[in-house]
């Protein structure tokens, strides 16, 4: 028996983004890393998303991010985890590129092992949504501990959830 798509977690606050979208005719791309495409799909599976849906990547390599998303060497040299800084800076060169009103960043540690600094640690995610008049990041970790699709899923939500909160302008900069 198949799995249901997107993940019931994602289903209520991704059809809540696509109507929003849809009602102010904005648009939003993606540029994903440890969630692993699931944002990117997620949104796809709704109807009338090549309406609001200008593209996504899926960093997950320090490769993608020099190919794809502005990176220099010295970026990978001095990468040491995912900050809210960093997918900052993927969002707003991704929105760049693709032209959308609004593009969603995460990058995490999904587990089930990690580092030894806290944003290393399973669970733990950088958010961020690029606009054209600023950056909103958030950053948090999932409770879940080393349960990798878990951790990959709940990305997804915080990610929609904070793109949700800057289209209803309830995020702060």
């Amino acid at each position: 028996m198949a799995k249901e798509f997107p993940p019931q977690k994602v289903r209520d606050v991704v059809a809540e983004v696509a109507k929003l979208l849809k009602e102010k005719k904005e648009t939003v791309s993606v540029a994903e890393t440890a969630a692993g495409g699931i944002i990117s799909a997620s949104i796809l599976s709704t109807p009338g998303a090549s309406g609001i849906y200008k593209g996504g990547l899926t960093l997950y390599t320090l490769e993608s991010r020099i190919s794809f998303a502005g990176w220099t060497q010295a970026d990978t040299d001095k990468y040491r985890g995912p900050t809210t800084d960093i997918v900052a800076g993927m969002a707003t060169n991704v929105r760049g590129k693709l032209g959308s009103t609004y593009t969603i960043c995460e990058s995490g540690t999904a587990g089930p092992t990690g580092g030894n600094t806290p944003n290393r640690t399973p669970g733990y995610v950088a958010l961020a949504v690029a606009t054209e008049s600023g950056v909103y990041k958030r950053e948090l970790s999932t409770g879940l501990g080393g349960d990798r699709e878990a951790n990959m899923i709940q990305f997804a939500v915080e990610a929609l959830g904070l793109l949700r909160d800057v289209i209803k302008g309830d995020a702060k900069l």
